[in-house]
């Protein structure tokens, strides 16, 4: 049986067609488009008529691929820009239209369980891992074991557009600039009540792309990215490198997609603080050992496979 999930989240919508083979989940499609659905929606708290129109523009394509790969169940989502924005019903209404059924809007913390069991596929980790989906609006933190599942979630409302639009003014991004997203990520960590493992695993784009760019992966290849280990020290570099380059320059990087370069400093900041913050969590309670970064090309579309390849969805 093949089936099709959608993620559709504030800055980009993510398509996977997929099949099991014996115990492995195998893609048969992978697709991800920058639409920006979040745009304006942390100052608005609406869906821009444009943003709603470049995404019902690409889920109308990937109808049209999940028709002719044959897949049997299809699955939709939508993430924090759909949770925080006004529109969402006549949004939803039409994607149902297109896709044949309806995006579904979730918790934060059922995307985290999503992001969770998606990003492990493939990685052959065990024990104690903390799952970080650096999104658009929001990030999603997740704590537990790899054979037991999620233990803890939280949903912060920190993602690379929702602090680009609330802080970037000048480019490239200020230091003051740069010191404020810092400590809005900071703050959110702090209050957030997770105790951090050792094993941190990064999902989504923001994640993909800082390991490309810090691995000099160009073009862009899934197999050399999932899976990918990277110190602090690396992402931290690659991020500040990010930061002191113009818009212009982020997006002629082969590594960066030019969509994603206005976003990427913001959203690179987060994945940096987490690590700092993990790190000084586990300092904290005298435990020896550095974290260690994993970057998974896995994340909520493989989730929603997973379940709907085990019937676990209507």
């Amino acid at each position: 049986m093949r089936v099709a999930a959608i993620d559709i989240g504030t800055n980009s919508v993510l398509l996977l067609v997929a099949e099991r083979r014996g115990d492995a989940i195998v893609p048969i499609v992978e697709r991800a488009t920058i639409t920006r659905l979040g745009q304006g929606v942390d100052k608005a708290r609406a869906l821009a008529p444009e943003a709603i129109r470049r995404t019902l523009d690409c889920l109308a394509r990937y109808a049209d691929e999940i028709r002719a790969c044959g897949a049997e169940r299809v699955a939709a989502c939508g993430t924090s820009a759909m949770r925080d924005a006004a529109g969402g019903e006549s949004f939803r209404a039409e994607a149902k239209s297109l896709l044949g059924v309806e995006p579904r809007v979730i918790s934060g913390r059922e995307e985290a369980e999503l992001t969770f069991d998606g990003a492990m596929t493939g990685l052959g980790l065990t024990g104690a891992v903390t799952v970080v989906d650096v999104g658009g609006g929001s990030t999603e933190i997740v704590t537990g074991d790899v054979t037991a599942g999620p233990d803890r979630a939280v949903s912060l409302d920190v993602g690379s557009v929702r602090l680009t639009e609330r802080h970037v003014r000048t480019d490239p991004p200020s230091s003051n600039e740069v010191v404020a997203i810092r400590k809005d990520v900071r703050d959110a960590l702090d209050g957030s009540g997770i105790v951090p493992t050792p094993t941190i695993v990064g999902v989504a784009g923001t994640v993909t792309t800082l390991a490309a760019y810090a691995l000099s992966v160009v073009p862009y290849d899934s197999d050399r990215v999932h899976g990918a280990r990277l110190s602090g020290d690396t992402v931290d570099a690659a991020v500040l490198r990010l930061a002191a380059m113009p818009l212009s320059a982020r997006r002629s990087l082969g590594s960066v997609q030019p969509e994603r370069a206005d976003v990427i400093v913001a959203g690179g900041l987060i994945v940096s603080e987490v690590l700092i913050w993990a790190r000084d969590r586990l300092r904290q309670r005298n435990d020896a050992t550095d974290v260690e970064f994993v970057a998974s090309d896995r994340g909520v579309r493989w989730g929603l496979a997973k379940r709907l390849l085990d019937g676990a969805m209507p």
